[in-house]
């Protein structure tokens, strides 16, 4: 029997690391990852649906992988699994149940457009209801289950062409800001001039417009000209439509005009539509930020303003069931800060706002069925918050925990079921009770191949930073860890720069376990100037993006090797978007690691100023603009492009070639710099990658920048040991 056991005990330490192998985290596990989001139960309770984000496989290039949006279904009574309610390969997105839970409106690609389908859950196929021209997002029921609300993005050439949108041939009151028209004068042309580059000066002005339409020409006169990949010398405005059931009618325009619309939602009566737009008409929609809140009849007729200001943007209109009640936020334009919660009776007025406090940004508001409590997420901590308000005390009590992140939930009697993700498990589904208790797992659809996986779980820390300010940090051993080894240190830093990160991190999940599978331990912070620490701590990187953030990051990497198992020979870091413009600044000032990885970043502020879609991130950060003489030299010495030639670590740089949120030439600069600094550099471009690529971009894409920046990694961090064989 001692033989056996000792036979035992040297077979078992082989067993368990050849076990461990396979249960590693891999490259292509991202691919299993699945997503759950728009969690909503049907007005009777009964059921619930949801959607599920997959990674499938390319039927046309083996080579290839494809995001997959489908429906599912949930009986509460039965306890059942879930089920796939749609399958086909153009998925399913933003569904909404009919008034009597017999049928779900869902949006879905038909043609080169966006459209609204319905399903009914008594059998068949899914029925097109619109075959509008701009496509139609966002469907909303009306209370008695005729019509539907819907929006749609149009742009202004078409808006003022369409002779059923504008049967008047009305011109924007806001100037289009061409250059030696007066006003609007350019749209006043005449019908019967021609194009003629040989006629004219009409007919050329009709020549090159026509050249603008058939896209052999960008004209620019706006003033947000960048989306997220492409420059556009239009304007996009976004309208309300209502349209009945039965298709007795085309779509109805309900906020007609040149300005834009969103979020609109049926009162429980039926009797008004409550939607977010532009406060005025009169101002040109790039320069106005504030938003108010409007109501309007279904005929259309009868728009009120509800809530409205100069210098302010109200938002996250929120009905209670009986209608008595809005909540929403308020904030200044212009300004970091973090949103107002607030209630009011909606037939109230300014007089009646009730502002909540609660030092967090908040979002994904639902009220309970008695209209006792208003429930929303925060970002909080590390974590995504449950929060619950009571609308009697104005008290707010936190329902879940900062280890997790609460993302899509909906209430139902004294049921509540939630999407959660926590640093084991990416997301499921779960429901509980109203006060959060009695949690039960509903989903496995990632517990399912996570099962054998071996996990790293993230490990909290704090510290108080140079202003008195509590930071943050988590620390990640690798995978496989044993006491008295050492092993190479990963510091991860995140974007925004008022993001946050946690332990559910979900965006970050695989990047994190991927590199712990491979051996290294990783270690990421909120340094100031994140989000989910409150205001002051949001502002607290105003005029000071580099060396205060950069402090705080640095000593999270201190404390972590003060643990003792990092090896200081083996340090790399990396980082997105702002992250990115981190990693730079800290090369320049920091020569200890042995290799880096730079992702999107922004390297100088006056280039990002004009090249980036996220300009205005400048003159809220900075306090103005490049040509100003206050301004400049903070904007100059806040870049981290002044200080390049002190970097000398190895870098690859990452950038999307569709990328205009921050724009490619930020990473061409830094690349150039260093390549005639003749430091070792490496650039990668992703051609027609977004600022988007880590996240929602081409899989393959992803896949290829995990591994490139894993192998650069293995090339510098191993090096002393390979020159040592």
């Amino acid at each position: 029997m001692k033989k056996l056991l000792f036979i035992a005990l040297l077979w078992l330490p082989w067993h368990l690391q050849a076990q461990s192998e396979d249960s590693k985290i891999k490259i292509t596990d991202l691919l299993k990852i699945k997503q759950l989001n728009d969690v909503s139960y049907s007005k009777d309770g009964k059921q619930l649906m949801f959607s599920v984000n997959s990674i499938i496989a390319d039927k046309k290039d083996e080579d290839e992988y494809q995001f997959s949006h489908q429906l599912y279904l949930f009986r509460d009574s039965d306890d059942a699994a879930p089920r796939q309610l749609t399958y086909h390969e153009d998925g399913a997105s933003q569904a909404s149940w009919s008034p009597d839970g017999k049928q779900i409106a869902f949006v879905r690609k038909a043609g080169d457009k966006p459209q609204i389908f319905l399903l009914s859950l008594e059998g068949g196929e899914a029925m097109q209801l619109t075959d509008f021209q701009y496509g139609a997002n966002g469907p909303q029921w009306s209370p008695d289950g005729k019509r539907i609300l819907f929006t749609s993005g149009i742009k202004l050439t078409e808006l003022l062409a369409d002779t059923v949108l504008n049967p008047n041939s009305e011109i924007p009151a806001w100037s289009y800001e061409k250059p030696g028209f007066f006003e609007n004068e350019q749209f006043s042309k005449s019908a019967g001039d021609k194009a003629d580059a040989d006629g004219s000066l009409a007919e050329i002005r009709r020549y090159l417009d026509k050249n603008e339409k058939d896209n052999k020409a960008k004209v620019i006169n706006q003033l947000q000209f960048q989306e997220e990949a492409e420059v556009t010398g239009n304007i996009r405005l976004s309208h309300v439509f209502i349209v009945d059931i039965d298709q007795a009618g085309a779509p109805r325009d309900l906020t007609p005009g040149f300005s834009s619309a969103r979020n609109p939602v049926f009162t429980p009566d039926g009797n008004k539509v409550i939607f977010e737009a532009n406060l005025t008409e009169d101002v040109h929609p790039h320069r106005g930020l504030e938003t108010a809140i409007y109501s309007i009849e279904p005929s259309g007729e009868n728009m009120v303003k509800v809530l409205g200001e100069e210098g302010k943007s109200y938002s996250s209109a929120t009905l209670s069931p009986s209608g008595k009640w809005l909540a929403f936020q308020h904030s200044p334009t212009m300004e970091v800060r973090i949103p107002t919660l607030a209630i009011m009776p909606l037939n109230g007025n300014k007089d009646d706002i009730i502002d909540v406090p609660y030092d967090r940004n908040k979002g994904n508001f639902v009220w309970s069925e008695d209209e006792k409590y208003l429930y929303f997420t925060a970002q909080s901590n590390g974590g995504t918050v449950l929060n619950r308000l009571a609308i009697k005390s104005k008290a707010i009590e936190q329902l879940s925990d900062y280890e997790y992140a609460i993302g899509s939930f909906d209430l139902s009697g004294k049921r509540l079921v939630y999407t959660q993700s926590s640093s084991s498990n990416p997301d499921e589904l779960y429901r509980a009770t109203i006060d959060f208790k009695k949690n039960q797992q509903l989903s496995t659809f990632n517990q399912e191949w996570l099962a054998d996986k071996a996990i790293s779980n993230p490990e909290r820390f704090s510290f108080t930073n140079d202003e008195g300010q509590e930071v943050e940090y988590w620390v990640m051993k690798p995978i496989g860890f044993e006491e008295g080894e050492k092993y190479p240190l990963l510091l991860e830093i995140h974007g925004g720069p008022s993001a946050m990160w946690g332990p559910p991190q979900q965006s970050m999940w695989h990047e994190y376990q991927y590199f712990a599978a491979r051996g290294y331990g990783v270690v990421y912070a909120n340094p100031r100037g994140s989000g989910g620490y409150g205001e002051d701590f949001l502002r607290g990187n105003i005029n000071n993006w580099g060396e205060g953030p950069a402090n705080d990051i640095l000593t999270a990497l201190d404390k972590t090797i003060a643990l003792g198992w990092a090896d200081t020979s083996k340090l790399a870091i990396t980082g997105g978007s702002y992250g990115g413009y981190m990693v730079s600044w800290i090369l320049a000032h920091d020569q200890r690691f042995k290799a880096a990885c730079s992702q999107r970043g922004v390297y100088d502020l006056t280039t990002f100023f004009g090249e980036g879609n996220a300009w205005r991130l400048v003159p809220r950060y900075f306090g103005g603009y490049p040509w100003e003489e206050e301004v400049r030299p903070l904007i100059q010495k806040e870049s981290p492009l002044t200080y390049v030639d002190q970097i000398q670590t190895p870098l690859i740089i990452f950038h999307g070639e569709s990328d205009l949120r921050t724009g490619v030439i930020q990473s061409e600069m830094l690349y150039k710099s260093l390549k005639i600094l003749d430091r070792p550099v490496e650039y990668v471009r992703h051609p027609g990658a977004t600022h988007e690529i880590t996240r929602s971009g081409n899989n393959r894409q992803r896949i290829d920048q995990m591994l490139r920046t894993y192998e650069f990694f293995e090339r510098y961090l191993h090096e002393e040991d390979e020159q040592a064989k």
